[in-house]
């Protein structure tokens, strides 16, 4: 283990929207360096996790700790107050879909992802990494990402979330709506990243597309974590699709 502070750090998290709670006293501990799978059906409470972890539910209580430094809010707020923080402090959250600024370039997009100062001074460096982990926007760097397939505008909008030197990748669904292969190819990118003393958390909805290919496997059923997804789990999976 490279460092013995956890990446993140949950205790006792209950998030909602308005009068309704979808997060239940939950736990969660990330190390460094590892890449977790969060599995759960729609509906489940694997988005508003992440978006609890970014200050953009509601309300919420409990502790969340980014690298020892506690980001959560045990109050109710307008969501986002506090979320600009939280992003300096390390957090990278790549929602669902193909959030992505129409008019701009690839390149620029993809610049616009390096929010820090560190990040800014090591764009140059960070953007040949995220070539060489999506080879097809290679020869796109100076397209509109309005021009883009739906398949390119996911690297790209994945690619952005990768050029921050953050401490904590959230991920969300990063499959959702593209073909097999392509949704089987953005995985395998994301697998390929090297976190260094970074850590991972890909949310899913389907376990066999995970298994064998992260540190771990967790499940998520009604705003709750239900122990880590076994390989007969997966195989089960595998079959039903």
């Amino acid at each position: 283990m490279i460092d013995s502070i956890p990446v993140l750090n949950i205790e006792g998290l209950s998030a909602g929207y308005g009068p309704m709670r979808v997060i239940h006293d939950l736990d969660l501990v990330v190390s460094v360096g590892e890449k977790v799978g969060l599995v759960g059906l729609n509906g489940h409470g694997k988005s508003t996790l992440f978006l609890a972890i970014a200050g953009l539910t509601h309300w919420q209580r409990g502790s969340i700790k980014l690298k020892n430094k506690q980001i959560g809010r045990n109050r109710s707020q307008g969501p986002g107050r506090y979320t600009h923080q939280i992003v300096h402090e390390g957090l990278s959250l790549i929602p669902q879909g193909d959030e992505i600024f129409q008019g701009l370039t690839v390149k620029d997009h993809l610049d616009s992802g390096a929010y820090t100062k560190l990040a800014w001074r090591n764009r140059a460096i960070k953007r040949k990494e995220i070539l060489k982990l999506f080879p097809p926007l290679e020869q796109l760097m100076d397209t509109s990402v309005g021009r883009l397939s739906g398949g390119e505008r996911r690297m790209v909008a994945i690619g952005r979330g990768l050029m921050a030197e953050a401490s904590l990748y959230l991920v969300d669904e990063p499959t959702l709506g593209l073909a097999p292969k392509l949704g089987k190819s953005v995985l395998d990118a994301l697998f390929d990243v090297e976190l260094g003393e970074s850590a991972m958390v890909i949310a899913e909805q389907n376990v066999a597309l995970l298994d064998g290919r992260v540190d771990r496997i967790i499940g998520m059923h009604v705003g709750k974590l239900k122990g880590e997804a076994a390989a007969s789990l997966a195989y089960q999976t595998k079959r039903e699709i």
